[in-house]
């Protein structure tokens, strides 16, 4: 598809529709033929505008769905099943504990990456986006164990633990010979911390218990904006909130959170009763791109219409059957149902990203790995980066330190490995990539060559991590970016 851009500008729209290497797997909006069937020519600049505008928000969809919705109903189906939550801690900050010595392969690590395993596991769905997924995982890993690693050093120099730290860096340079990945340690003095992450903006509560209708429960549940925080935060932060209003009103709608923290457990009657409609309507319609809701049983009666009908008469059921007070014993199911319906909105998510970076991929001639190394690695990273500078700030670097390499190992293994099982199951025996061995080459190097920089360098200074040390690591992520783009163009190849 990429011979497009080399042909006279009259014939993009016929040689798109023609071509099948030009059809996107998946996905609700065909990007390639839009670009270059839908706008003219001249507008072509304008489509990638909006493109690029339509991939930032792509973004904090996946944030927002992943920190309010996905990683919370993670927490709650942990505490039901019983898992401590110091064997169960997501990276991103919703719930701390420094209470054990092992940190960062646990079950709510899928929580943290949730994004980018759904991104590379819809990148390895097809064999022409399978480079894109290599190079996110691979270049997100070499910039949170530089950028962000460097940058928490910058911010708070702090001492390593000697022998976590030794197995910090160690193990995923083991593993770094077929696939990096890290098992983290931290040790310290137990110092349990709680960060809390809103769902619905309830900062302010009643001092006397009062009771509430169905509606004012509905509408209060409903708003995604706390008037009273919104007083006190500053203007860029009102800007953003603006534009994530959209999407936190559509996933109140469409995914139930179950907070343990909670008295009541975040039960909210009638807009629960709303998801057990809402949320098995989602799935349908999401899945496949909707082609499981839109199939007609029989020829007759299409899928979506039985969801409704079922989840219509369940929703009256439970409704009559509860009350706006207490929740039903079987509450913890809205947790499961939660997990899947945001589950299925992230999917959803990473597939119209995959696409629209393949699509920018064809305008400017560049290669899937080098936009994943790149625009796709860099999104994911964002929570990462900001979630681990805070904490350092806020006075646990170690911890910080510790959760830039705990998410590789499950990002890698599972992101990685999940995509290639399932294009082998679903198509071939064997996953092809693009021909571009030596990006590839270079990627999983530099992953490997900086954990081994911090492997010798930290027992080196005495395990005493300060500002050298971090501007050293964002220097090599820099000297990275510059041979990965210089072998992208040519300019650095393998001779013949």
């Amino acid at each position: 598809c990429w011979e497009v851009r080399k042909r006279n500008s009259s014939e993009w729209c016929r040689f798109v529709r023609s071509n099948p290497d030009c059809r996107l797997e998946g996905g609700f909006l065909d990007y390639i033929e839009g670009v270059f069937c839908v706008f003219p020519p001249r507008l072509l600049p304008l489509a990638v505008t909006l493109y690029a505008l339509w991939l930032l928000y792509l973004f904090i969809i996946l944030g927002v769905t992943a920190e309010k919705f996905f990683c919370p109903n993670l927490s709650a189906i942990s505490t039901n099943l019983k898992l401590s939550h110091n064997v169960a801690v997501p990276r991103v900050p919703v719930v701390f504990s420094l209470t054990s010595p092992l940190h960062g392969v646990t079950f709510l690590a899928f929580g943290n990456g949730a994004p980018d395993v759904f991104s590379a596991v819809v990148a390895f769905s097809n064999p022409r986006t399978a480079g894109l997924a290599i190079g996110a995982i691979f270049g997100a890993g070499v910039f949170v164990t530089t950028v962000v690693a460097g940058g928490i050093a910058l911010v708070k120099p702090f001492t390593a633990a000697s022998r976590p730290a030794v197995s910090v860096t160690a193990a995923p340079c083991w593993k770094s010979q077929g696939g990096v990945g890290t098992v983290v340690a931290v040790r310290g003095d137990p110092q349990p911390v709680q960060l809390s992450c809103p769902l619905t903006g309830e900062e302010y509560r009643p001092l006397l218990p009062t009771r509430e209708t169905s509606l004012r429960i509905l509408t209060t549940a409903l708003s995604p904006l706390d008037y009273r925080k919104w007083r006190r935060k500053p203007w860029y932060w009102r800007v953003f909130k603006v534009f994530k209003v959209p999407v936190e009103l559509v996933l109140l709608l469409t995914v139930p959170v179950v907070d343990p923290d909670k008295d009541d457990l975040n039960w909210k009657r009638p807009l629960n009763c709303l998801h057990v409609l809402t949320s098995p309507l989602l799935c349908v319609l999401t899945l496949k791109s909707g082609a499981y809701g839109l199939y007609q049983i029989q020829g007759i009666f299409p899928v979506w219409g039985l969801i409704t009908l079922v989840g219509s008469v369940l929703a009256i059921i439970i409704f009559i059957t509860t009350s706006n007070e207490e929740p039903p014993k079987y509450h913890c199911v809205f947790a499961f149902l939660g997990f899947l319906a945001s589950a299925m909105w992230i999917n959803a998510a990473a597939t119209e990203l995959v696409n629209i970076l393949r699509t920018l991929g064809i305008i400017f001639q560049l290669s899937n790995t080098v936009l994943g190394l790149t625009l796709l690695a860099w999104g994911n990273s964002i929570g990462d980066t900001f979630s681990d500078l805070t904490m350092a700030r806020q006075g646990y670097p170690r911890m910080a330190f510790s959760a830039c390499f705990g998410g590789i190992i499950f990002n890698i293994l599972v992101g990685v490995g999940l995509g290639c099982l399932l294009q082998m199951t679903s198509s071939q025996l064997v996953v092809k990539l693009e021909p571009d061995s030596l990006l590839v080459w270079i990627l999983a190097g530099a992953l490997g060559l900086s954990l081994v920089f911090s492997f010798v360098s930290v027992p080196a200074q005495c395990f005493q991590l300060g500002k050298a040390y971090g501007v050293c690591l964002i220097l090599y992520y820099l000297a990275f970016l510059c041979v990965a783009l210089l072998t992208e163009f040519r300019v650095i190849r393998l001779s013949a």
